[in-house]
């Protein structure tokens, strides 16, 4: 894996070791994925001021997010159906994460259940989550994680409806893929992927499928269950509930704006994650790092900030945290790095992008992430009014 050196070569070799349908899945995003290019682009806006003759031989990179201590600031974010990636699935993400002593997010549609990501990390574990229509079911998880002792549920909030993937619509992705002529022809070039998705373990959506006992199991019924469970009805109400039933550490993710912040904070969200869903649902939406700086102003230190969409560098986290975020989360890299190398895979991404911090950090002059302010970032309107 040496020869990996950063996120962009292994999302070219999980390009060439995954069928293309499933690539698409997981590196597309909604209508002309605008918001998507965009929220990589904005990273690029902000250049650093760096501080110089300043001995930093060593650098402190730890930091304490959701009540949980990580070696860097950045943790594993949600991402549905893992096993469609890789073999190994979610249980080898947890397995990555926690040897590095970082925490991981599990989705509430994965392909693993609660209780077994659970037994595979031996770190901290969080969960995200939707409100459902069927309410029994968001009550369920809250219960299950507690017994599983996750260590906080992230309540993603920006999918009142799902948002419109073309490049999944002209693959004809389906979940798990089908056999087709299509997809023999494919299997010709990713023969190893077909085979274990053949023989090994089966796709589906383990933390709803006791919901199906008795039923015909057939995946594309749970899947029209699922996407018929999202709830353009919920409000603030269903959020609090929420927090005060899991009565821990609770994030809200998918907030852009101050006053969204505010409510959060109201409701008692020990913190919000600013976040587009990666491109994934509104296109045209703004990007992440560019709503940072006002979201941060409004917070002031009263909740913790997460932020995500876009991340490919460590010097992308050393950016949001200069303009205000404690910490980032990334999905698409380790999903790259899941398709390309399995397990493997997703501990090269976590290096990548921790030594990218640390030399990020010396390089700024800054000895500790927590002397990282945001003089150390200016905005590039050279940038901008060539981008005009």
């Amino acid at each position: 894996m040496s020869k990996y050196y950063n996120i962009d070569d292994l999302r070219l070799l999980a390009k060439k070791r995954v069928p293309r349908a499933v690539f698409d899945y997981a590196d597309g995003a909604a209508e002309d994925e605008s918001t998507k290019e965009n929220n990589g682009n904005a990273f690029k806006k902000w250049k650093f001021i760096p501080d110089v003759l300043i001995d930093v031989s060593e650098v402190e990179t730890q930091t304490k997010v959701l009540g949980t201590e990580m070696p860097y600031p950045f943790a594993l974010g949600p991402t549905a159906i893992s096993y469609l990636f890789h073999h190994s699935g979610e249980p080898a993400v947890a397995r990555a994460a926690s040897k590095k002593n970082f925490p991981s997010t599990l989705s509430s549609i994965a392909s693993t259940n609660i209780e077994d990501y659970a037994k595979s990390s031996n770190g901290s574990v969080w969960f995200q989550m939707y409100v459902w229509k069927n309410r029994e079911i968001s009550y369920d998880f809250i219960k299950r994680c507690k017994e599983s002792n996750y260590k906080a549920i992230m309540l993603t909030v920006d999918v009142p409806v799902g948002g419109k993937r073309e490049r999944d619509l002209r693959s004809g992705m389906t979940v798990p893929p089908k056999l087709t002529i299509a997809s023999i022809i494919d299997a010709a070039f990713h023969p190893s992927w077909w085979w274990n998705f053949i023989f090994g373990p089966k796709i589906g959506f383990a933390n709803v499928k006791e919901r199906f006992t008795g039923k015909k199991q057939k995946l594309n019924n749970i899947m029209t269950y699922m996407n018929q469970q999202f709830d353009p009805s919920v409000t603030w109400d269903e959020a609090k509930e929420i927090a005060n039933m899991w009565g821990g550490p609770f994030a809200i993710k998918g907030l852009m704006t101050p006053e969204d912040a505010e409510k959060a904070i109201e409701i008692g969200a020990s913190a919000i994650v600013i976040s587009n869903h990666g491109g994934r649902q509104l296109d045209s939406a703004a990007a992440p790092i560019d709503v940072l700086p006002e979201i941060a102003k409004q917070v002031n230190g009263r909740a913790e900030i997460l932020i995500d969409g876009g991340i490919r560098r460590g010097s992308d986290i050393v950016k949001a945290v200069a303009l205000g975020a404690d910490a980032c989360l990334i999905g698409r890299p380790w999903v790259y790095g899941l398709a390309a190398k399995g397990e493997k895979g997703v501990e090269t991404v976590i290096d990548v992008l921790a030594s990218e911090v640390k030399r990020t950090l010396q390089l700024l002059g800054c000895k500790s992430i927590k002397d990282v302010k945001r003089r150390h970032v200016r905005l590039n309107k050279s940038f901008i009014e060539n981008s005009d």
